[in-house]
């Protein structure tokens, strides 16, 4: 009698987390919180929507793990790099704030800021865990960073108060600009050109006049 054929492979289950965070966050960024469905979540990872169920209670718990998956690992390596950082804080502030720019470049990121935008006073609860998780976190980081600065003697007195804001709005707003609007433009800024020049401009600012 002839052994059963077996499959070639099967997915291991430990994947299957990660694969279903994969399709949702392609999910998100294509149609939005509101518009995404979990039962399409599910089909795109290869699974039934009864195995969703059994690694996410919800749409929203989902959502929460999209962000704790892409964008928290982003943060937790800039405060690990400010933790060991040897150099000037101007060097640190170029360091950390050029790596934000190209991840926040990158489709998913924007994907996911500019649904941010769109939908957050539509969605309370999610707003306040994106604000507590990523922005709230972030915002203390470059607290961190300015008075870091401030304490040697290479940064002028601040009001930290609003300066996390004043960073970071820049960038956010170009972000969005090149997601709607670049196509309109008969020669588009490039990325790369906006943030060398806005990482001058805000060092002039910041740096203390010696």
């Amino acid at each position: 009698m002839l052994n059963e054929a077996k499959p070639r492979w099967t997915r291991r289950k430990d994947a299957r987390p990660q694969e279903l965070l994969s399709a949702a966050l392609a999910l998100f960024v294509e149609h939005g919180f509101a518009a995404t469905r979990l039962d399409e979540v599910a089909r795109r990872a290869g699974v039934s929507k009864g195995t969703l169920y059994l690694y996410f209670e919800n749409k929203e718990e989902l959502f929460k793990a999209v962000i704790r998956a892409t964008i928290v690992p982003n943060i937790e390596q800039s405060e690990q790099l400010m933790s060991s950082f040897k150099g000037s804080t101007a060097e640190l502030f170029r360091e950390v704030i050029g790596r934000w720019c190209e991840q926040i470049n990158t489709a998913n990121m924007a994907g996911i800021c500019k649904l941010m935008f769109a939908e957050a006073s539509n969605f309370p609860e999610l707003a306040q865990f994106y604000h507590t998780e990523v922005i709230a976190r972030n915002e203390q980081m470059l607290i961190k960073l300015l008075q870091r600065g401030v304490d040697e003697g290479e940064f002028r007195e601040l009001d930290l108060t609003v300066m996390p804001k004043i960073i970071t709005a820049p960038i956010v707003m170009f972000m969005l600009w090149c997601n709607s609007f670049n196509a309109c433009e008969s020669h588009p800024v490039v990325f790369a050109d906006y943030v060398d020049s806005y990482l001058s401009t805000m060092l002039t600012g910041l740096m203390k006049n010696k």
